[in-house]
């Protein structure tokens, strides 16, 4: 029997700023590695904590070729699956691995496109009949300056509930420098949950984020979400959307 499980997880890698960094003018773009790594006091994804509130740590590294193809890999801890269990129906995962690969192009002057897909991984030991949280999305973003609209498409059941493929989340953020290494993070998204509930939900953030040069930044930002606590609440009796501030640190490279 198929069974459907309380946490929307994944994870959204850390900005790579030098990734995403247009070439000057006049320079031709180089195929490079890049990365990041960093710490952060509640591990969030689309408005849920995917730590029990609690700190993780976090690193990726990236594959940009020349042409705009790039290909990428990203891990946490995570314990959203581990609080989900119960003496009944233990289970045993700890880590979130990620892999990731697209294309990048830019149009018009100020404009620019992502697609790609993303395939989310969370090794361990499951029940008998539990629905696997493995999940594989694809998504397509366009942004215009610093304002961007994203659209991740479940191919797969999406994060452990049962019957979900073709789940969708709509992300539409804003980051804005307003002083010298210094940016404005504002975000509104919502999760649509195909064939569960109460799941659907939107999310919301307000942040800041300091660059301080050689890679470091830090960044503090308040989330909240208007998702459903019957639905939400883990077996450790935690509501993973209510609202919160989070504080990460991090470097690039």
């Amino acid at each position: 029997m198929k069974r459907c499980w309380i946490s929307m997880v994944a994870a959204v890698p850390m900005v790579m700023a030098s990734a995403l960094a247009p070439a000057l003018a006049g320079e031709a773009p180089a195929s490079k590695w890049v990365g990041s790594a960093g710490v952060v006091n509640d591990y969030l994804f689309r408005g849920m904590s995917q730590t029990n509130r609690k700190p993780a740590v976090q690193a990726g590294v990236e594959f940009d070729h020349a042409s705009g193809w790039y290909l990428g890999g990203w891990g946490s801890n995570v314990s959203w699956l581990s609080d989900a269990s119960t003496s009944v129906a233990p289970i045993s995962s700890s880590v979130e691995l990620d892999l990731y690969g697209g294309y990048r192009g830019s149009f018009g002057g100020d404009w620019s496109y992502d697609i790609g897909v993303y395939r989310y991984q969370y090794p361990g030991s499951y029940p008998a009949g539990f629905v696997l949280p493995n999940t594989t999305e694809a998504y397509a973003a366009l942004a215009w300056k610093s304002v961007s609209l994203k659209y991740s498409y479940a191919l797969t059941d999406l994060f452990g509930y049962a019957d979900s493929e073709h789940s969708g989340y709509v992300d539409l953020s804003w980051n804005q420098e307003f002083a010298p290494g210094w940016l404005l993070n504002a975000h509104v998204g919502h999760q649509q949950v195909e064939n569960v509930a109460g799941a659907s939900y939107s999310d919301w953030k307000l942040g800041v984020t300091r660059n301080f040069g050689s890679g470091w930044s830090a960044a503090l930002g308040y989330y909240d979400t208007n998702a459903n606590a019957s639905v939400y609440t883990n077996a450790r009796g935690h509501y993973l959307g209510r609202a919160t501030a989070v504080l990460s640190l991090a470097r690039s490279f």
